[in-house]
Order: structure tokens, then C-alpha cells, then sequence
């Protein structure tokens, strides 16, 4: 097996990992509010998460997004272990990271994205995505020769 898909392998399950720990959080799977290394341990926790870092839409979206936020991240780590149409979900991952620390950035300051490591997992989507779509290229040209 070559460098490039053991290191693809790498980010889709540190990635899907990441996804579905925050979701599994904001559930209270992994503990009640207050316990040791659980930043939620509640979706009322999480929406007053939400909130502060989309501060600018009424009150009454907060749920609605809050809600879209989880169910992407629950589909993108599943598309990401699954692998089919990586490139789509790999780009779907690096859009909502970017967004994410963005919208921290914004409201919280250029620190907690950082420290989060936000950038970082959005740059390794935004790689996966190169090297999904330069695979999946090979493939359609080796499929369909001229």
C-alpha cells in the first residue's frame, strides 16, 4: 500500500472520528455537562454554543442550524469511512471546517479555532479532497481511454 493512501486513510478516520465525537458530545454520550472532557454533555448546551458563534441570526434559528450542523457532520463521517464519492465528502468536510472557523474566529477570536485545531482539519479535508479527486481522475481516464 503507498504513503498517499495510508496517509488518506489517516484523515478520513481522524476526521470521521472528530465528526461523530462531537456529535456523540452534544448528545451527552460521552457524559453529562461537567464531566471530565465533555465540552457539551447536552443539546441545550451545544444550541447556547450555537448561538454565541451565529450570534447574528434570530434566537429562533439557532435550533434549525444547530440541527443541520449535526446532521452534516453525522452524513460527512459516514461518507468519509465509506469512501464512496470521497471527493464529494471530502470537500463537504472542508467547507463546513472552514466555516466552522470562521464563524469561531468571528465570535470567539482567532484563538479557540486555533487551539481547536480547526484550520488544521480543514486544510487536511481540503488535501484529501485534492487527492480523492486526483485518484478518482485516474480512474475515469484509465476507465475511458481516447
Amino acid at each position: 500500500m503507498n504513503r498517499t493512501v495510508i496517509a488518506a486513510w489517516v484523515v478520513r478516520l481522524g476526521l470521521a472520528a472528530s465528526f461523530l465525537s462531537a456529535v456523540a458530545d452534544r448528545l451527552g454520550l460521552w457524559g453529562s455537562p461537567g464531566s471530565p472532557g465533555v465540552v457539551w454533555g447536552s443539546v441545550a448546551n451545544y444550541e447556547s454554543y450555537t448561538a454565541t458563534l451565529i450570534y447574528f441570526l434570530p434566537a429562533a434559528l439557532i435550533p434549525i442550524f444547530g440541527w443541520m450542523a449535526t446532521g452534516a457532520e453525522t452524513c460527512i463521517a459516514i461518507g468519509l469511512l465509506i469512501g464512496w464519492r470521497l471527493n464529494c465528502f471530502a470537500l463537504s468536510a472542508a467547507v463546513l471546517l472552514t466555516l466552522f472557523a470562521a464563524s469561531m474566529t468571528v465570535a470567539l477570536g482567532p484563538k479557540p479555532p486555533l487551539d481547536y485545531s480547526v484550520f488544521s482539519a480543514a486544510g487536511a479535508a481540503f488535501l484529501l479532497y485534492a487527492v480523492a479527486s486526483s485518484a478518482e481522475a485516474r480512474v475515469t481516464s484509465a476507465a475511458n481511454p481516447v
